[in-house]
């Protein structure tokens, strides 16, 4: 019977520990890929930012097309899905605050 106990509560341990362990991978992976995105986006719209300072880009949206015809930017992808994006999304530019939109 106390081998039973045992085995059980080794059992029960490793579970235990398995979890906290996959639970733990799953945030650092999130945390990493939200990373990722948060890099490219702060280049895209720092590349925005660029061709508004020398006066080649005057609209409040700015796409990645102009961009990449500009000589900004080469065609950018998606860090996490490795997928291109789209040459429609764009930089909104409000005042001074500048946001990337991604259109799928």
């Amino acid at each position: 019977m106390v081998k039973i106990l045992n085995r059980l509560s080794i059992i029960l341990l490793a579970l235990i520990l398995l979890l906290i362990i996959v639970i733990t991978i799953i945030k650092v992976v999130k945390n990493h890929n939200t990373k990722l995105l948060e890099v490219t986006d702060k280049y895209i719209v720092e590349q925005a930012k660029n061709c508004v300072n020398e006066k080649k880009c005057l609209e409040d949206k700015i796409t990645l097309q102009t961009l990449y015809d500009l000589g900004y930017l080469e065609k950018m992808a998606n860090p996490v899905t490795k997928k291109y994006y789209s040459n429609e999304s764009y930089v909104l530019r409000e005042e001074n605050n500048y946001t990337f939109v991604d259109i799928n």
